[in-house]
């Protein structure tokens, strides 16, 4: 997705821009992964965990718990530029690791299967610097209803 080329008939419900200062104004743990919001259209989104030593293990691979940080964020995202709806909590999310994570920056790009009183979605994680992937995700979100709609 090249936000250059995206019309506004595929634009996502909130921009990166409105999705970063979200993030530090509701949910600052977040930047404890230093996440680089890359993209975000109408139930899409590509985030970016960039290549830090705080967030290798031992052997120097990405730790697991950063991919998971990783890939909730931007199902975070994606729920974000389908519905619009910021109280959108997880409801589960179930992690295959499918081979080591090498040092470097990691990419997600999470997309939306179904929304409704609750949404689905899945993200694949792959390193930058291009391979295979590195691990998938699963997850469901409640989105309950804001004040606006009530």
């Amino acid at each position: 997705m090249n936000p250059s080329k995206t019309s506004d008939a595929q634009a996502g419900k909130i921009s990166v821009a409105e999705f970063n200062r979200l993030l530090a104004s509701h949910h600052p743990f977040a930047s404890v992964l230093e996440i680089e919001t890359l993209e975000i259209g109408p139930g899409q989104a590509l985030l970016r965990l960039p290549d830090r030593s705080s967030h290798q293990r031992l052997g120097g691979i990405v730790a697991g718990p950063m991919l998971m940080g990783l890939a909730d964020v931007a199902l975070y995202a994606a729920i974000l530029g389908a519905t619009g709806n910021s109280e959108a909590v997880t409801a589960s999310l179930s992690m295959n690791f499918l081979r080591k994570a090498p040092p470097g920056g990691i990419l997600a790009r999470a997309t939306i299967l179904k929304t409704g009183r609750l949404a689905a979605g899945e993200v694949l994680l792959v390193p930058a610097a291009g391979g295979d992937p590195v691990a998938q995700a699963i997850s469901t979100w409640s989105l309950p209803r804001t004040a606006a709609a009530s």
